[in-house]
């Protein structure tokens, strides 16, 4: 029976195709639209995996990763002195201007680093030495940075050359690969005592402190005892990376516009699929009919009606999916716009679509269930 329900559903190649094309175009919206904005709330953490450090401290009023308050440099010895800590050193970024050689201005990320221990510092190095940052004057920048910075230059900035900072000499000592900035701000890394130097005097100049918890100790307990003790807000990374996301999801559009795309595929499968599968059903009442005067029951009718609703949701999603991978590899060099695809969404979308197939067929049924088994004596 389940071969004769796919043998009826190829044999309307039109009402397949759209079929197909609906659901596919469904979960293209639904999967590519989330994949995008699940990339962008990506980059609203990229200090935590560009920086890295297990416990994130800062001023009290500090709610996410990308907007900090200055703070005194004693807050790094106070954070010493809590129990449980194993290390405290102090970060210093803000943005600044930097001049490119045809005369232009970029802003950029520059990222103080503690001197000593260079903490929080790149992952991954692509040319140069991470030691000659502690040199006078020296920076690390990012990959975006080569780009951004070599306008108006015959060749790409590299080693060696120089560039200028807040109108202070810059001299590049190594390039790293970071994650992109949620504002699209290329990172210059270089010392804590270099960036305070590049940056405009002021009374307060400490971004946040990075702490590690002792061995055998969490760090999201360590950051609650530095948050008591020091009346200082204590983040450890894992949370600090989700009070960042649910930050700009209550405070900006960014939610409801992407929402509004999903919804919106969501409600093209319902109706897309809705409709022509019951137009379908309509089309082969005479056939189910027949069935049913030949002793198939309404269950079986039924789950010949789900069997083909199935195989179009499958088909179609591995379309949709497909196009959507498409997209994201096209996209993956340029880094714009941004996109991110983790296994959930996918299985996500799949569910969904089954959800959208699961109502076309209840459609049918509601229609075959109530066909006599005369009507194939009809004229």
């Amino acid at each position: 029976m389940f071969r004769l329900a796919l043998k009826m559903l190829l044999g309307d190649r039109a009402k397949y195709a759209m079929l197909v094309g609906g659901l596919g175009f469904a979960t293209l919206l639904m999967m590519q639209q989330s994949a995008v904005f699940v990339g962008l709330m990506s980059w609203t953490t990229s200090h935590l995996r560009n920086i890295r450090a297990p416990i994130w401290v800062g001023d009290t009023k500090v709610e996410q990763a990308n907007e900090v308050k200055a703070m005194r440099d004693t807050e790094v010895n106070r954070v010493r002195s809590v129990a449980g800590v194993e290390w405290a050193v102090p970060l210093f970024f803000t943005i600044l201007q930097s001049r490119l050689t045809d005369g232009n201005f970029k802003p950029v990320m520059v990222v103080g680093l503690d001197t000593t221990t260079l903490i929080g510092r790149p992952a991954l190095m692509l040319k140069g030495r991470l030691a000659d940052v502690r040199l006078p004057n020296a920076v690390i920048i990012d990959d975006l940075a080569v780009q951004r910075l070599s306008i108006g230059r015959k060749k790409p900035l590299d080693v060696g050359d120089q560039f200028e900072i807040n109108d202070k000499e810059a001299r590049i000592v190594g390039i790293c690969k970071a994650e992109r900035h949620f504002f699209g701000y290329p990172y210059i890394f270089t010392t804590f005592d270099q960036a305070r130097l590049f940056s405009p005097k002021s009374r307060k100049m400490l971004s946040l402190v990075l702490a590690s918890p002792k061995p055998g100790l969490s760090a999201a307990k360590v950051a609650e005892a530095i948050h008591q003790e020091t009346g200082l807000a204590a983040y450890d990374e894992n949370r600090f990376g989700w009070a960042t996301i649910w930050w700009y999801v209550r405070n900006t559009g960014i939610p409801v516009s992407f929402g509004t795309t999903i919804l919106l595929g969501f409600i093209v499968g319902i109706v897309i699929c809705g409709q022509t599968f019951y137009l379908f059903v309509v089309d082969n009442l005479r056939h189910l009919g027949a069935l049913k005067a030949m002793g198939a029951g309404n269950l079986t009718i039924a789950a010949m009606l789900l069997v083909q609703a199935f195989t179009v949701g499958c088909i179609g999603f591995g379309f949709g999916a497909g196009l959507t991978a498409a997209f994201g590899f096209a996209v993956l060099d340029k880094g714009m716009p941004p996109f991110l695809l983790p296994w959930q969404l996918p299985v996500f979308t799949f569910v969904v679509v089954m959800l959208i197939c699961m109502f076309a067929a209840l459609l049918g049924i509601l229609r075959i269930w109530k066909v006599e088994p005369a009507i194939v004596f009809r004229g």
